[in-house]
């Protein structure tokens, strides 16, 4: 099996981290994506990243179907069995995502568009959305301890990602969120191995 990724896609690395950690045994392949790759462009119509290709072939994608497809292959290591803790992890992890959704969004703004072209209101609309992101997340932080699960890698490829973009515009006001990675480190030492 192997999954085809980008160093810099938080998607990427929050599965790459978690199959990693459940004993998920998985090749990781670098794709480009802007290069429209047959193997990518094949196995996923959307072109996108991550994307889980089994040993049968089988194409699979987005970020959180892999997770559970991984979550249903190790029977159980990254979700609970329970029906509401699973549901406050998935709400944790699709919170995650969507704040990494909104911080491409603004990267994208930069980078395809003209400086005169960039529409500053956008962005600072994508931004608000960001700050109430994390804003919740450093008052709701995921209890951590030696037990992981699919909601701690998705913080840990968002904050990741988000001071790989942002550096130094996100920490005021929100200490919790700011020490969360260390404390995470402690439980996941390999945590410095998947960094863009």
């Amino acid at each position: 099996m192997k999954i085809l990724y980008s160093p810099t896609s938080p998607y990427s690395n929050k599965v790459r981290m978690a199959a990693h950690y459940a004993g998920f045994a998985v090749e990781s392949v670098l794709t480009d994506t802007s290069a429209n790759s047959p193997e990518l462009i094949g196995s996923n119509p959307l072109g996108k990243i991550p994307t889980l290709i089994t040993g049968d072939g089988k194409s699979i994608f987005d970020s959180r179907t892999i997770m559970h497809f991984m979550d249903r292959e190790t029977k159980g290591k990254l979700y609970p069995k329970n029906a509401g803790k699973r549901l406050d992890i998935e709400i944790l992890e699709a919170l995650c995502d969507g704040i990494c959704d909104t911080l491409l969004a603004i990267v994208y703004e930069k980078r395809f568009h003209p400086p005169e072209k960039v529409h500053q209101p956008w962005i600072d609309m994508q931004w608000a959305k960001v700050e109430r992101g994390l804003d919740h997340l450093n008052e709701n932080m995921p209890k951590t301890g030696g037990k992981l699960h699919a909601g701690h890698f998705a913080l840990a490829a968002l904050l990741r990602y988000i001071e790989l973009r942002f550096s130094g515009e996100w920490q005021r006001g929100r200490a919790k969120l700011k020490n969360w990675p260390a404390k995470f480190e402690k439980h996941f030492p390999d945590y410095s191995k998947f960094k863009a």
